[in-house]
């Protein structure tokens, strides 16, 4: 950069420094916009427009559920849990946020659980064990099968995972080690087999339950895979 570049002050407001200097909004649209190439262009209409989007909206009210109270409230392991979480990220988002879909939903050539039974599919779900990581591995797969919503299904179903995880186990998925073509591949194959998807995660599995880092990591990660390639 030229000596005519503004200079950004790499401390936190207080004054104070911490393990790592970082930017914050306003000094990381400064920093791109030093860069003439189309990527800084590329990367500023990004992170601008991401931020005021409906995933952005979202992702900043996931990043939220850590610093609240609603995690120590849910019902781990149940369809009203998983309501609550969806309708923590979703709610004023989306008019159906937290509401058990009544329409069948598809995603390729794959259909979702019928609309028609979901109610009793979901009841299913909900009564499957969780005591050990295959038990509860198998009831995220068929949770995942069954989709109960419009929209915002994996985002939602990852954290009630994880939850579960620690609840049982006390353990929880770092997702910053579970490559996105991977995992999305496992998660198609265990419709009809399971075992990718368990080996998979069980190698990302952390005893760092309660760390907000590897929390905010794992909002992160969970917005990337629902990113169109």
């Amino acid at each position: 950069m030229g000596s005519n570049t503004t200079q950004l002050k790499l401390e936190a407001s207080d004054g104070k420094k911490y393990k790592s200097d970082m930017l914050d909004a306003k000094e990381i649209v400064m920093l791109a916009k030093e860069f003439s190439t189309n990527q800084g262009v590329k990367f500023l209409e990004w992170f601008v427009d991401s931020t005021n989007s409906l995933d952005g909206k979202s992702k900043q009210k996931a990043y939220n559920l850590f610093d609240s109270n609603v995690l120590d409230t849910l019902e781990i392991g149940s369809i009203k849990g998983l309501q609550q979480i969806h309708s923590y990220i979703f709610d004023g988002l989306y008019e159906f946020a937290k509401q058990i879909r009544t329409k069948n939903i598809s995603k390729g050539d794959f259909m979702f659980a019928n609309a028609d039974y979901l109610l009793s599919t979901l009841k299913k779900i909900e009564k499957m064990p969780e005591s050990s990581f295959d038990e509860i591995i198998e009831k995220y797969v068929e949770m995942n099968i069954a989709h109960p919503f419009m929209e915002g299904n994996g985002r939602a179903t990852r954290i009630w995972l994880d939850l579960i995880l620690k609840k049982s186990i006390s353990k929880c998925v770092d997702w910053s080690k579970v490559d996105k073509s991977t995992y999305l591949n496992a998660m198609r194959e265990s419709v009809n087999d399971s075992k990718k998807i368990k080996d998979l995660l069980k190698s990302a599995l952390t005893i760092k339950v309660n760390d907000r880092e590897l929390f905010m990591k794992g909002i992160d990660y969970s917005y990337y895979y629902e990113e169109n390639n």
